[in-house]
């Protein structure tokens, strides 16, 4: 059985920072993997992606230059150090994996298997 956990999340002013872990156990194909987030009122939506073992990513346009995913060594962990944040970006953060989508196909919610619980993430003006 596959199971995702998200921890970092927490409240934070505007122009802080936060890291968000996600640790991956289970069988499962590692070969992308993935940030979501959905906002109260508002559909889920892809943040950042990554190709296991690649430095190929990919990120929505509100969050370039200010987002950065990345993959621990042992490739079940991966993060999202988030800069420079908004209260735009106040949203439930979930991490997502088995991807079986096309390429261009990332920010896809139904292109990902599996997912986590989600992480709050607050951000204040």
């Amino acid at each position: 059985q596959v199971q995702l956990q998200e921890s970092g999340g927490g409240s934070v002013q505007s122009g802080g920072s936060l890291r968000l872990s996600c640790a991956a156990s289970g069988n499962y194909s590692r070969y992308c993997m993935a940030w979501f987030r959905q906002a109260p009122g508002k559909e889920r939506e892809g943040v950042a992606f990554i190709i296991s073992g690649s430095r190929v990513t990919e990120y929505a346009d509100a969050v370039k230059g200010r987002f950065t995913i990345s993959q621990g060594d042992a490739g079940t962990t991966w993060y999202l150090q988030m800069n420079s944040l908004r209260p735009e970006d106040t949203a439930m953060y979930y991490c997502a994996t088995g991807f079986s989508g096309r390429p261009g196909q990332w920010s896809d919610q139904t292109a990902f298997q599996y997912w986590g619980q989600g992480t709050q993430v607050t951000v204040s003006s």
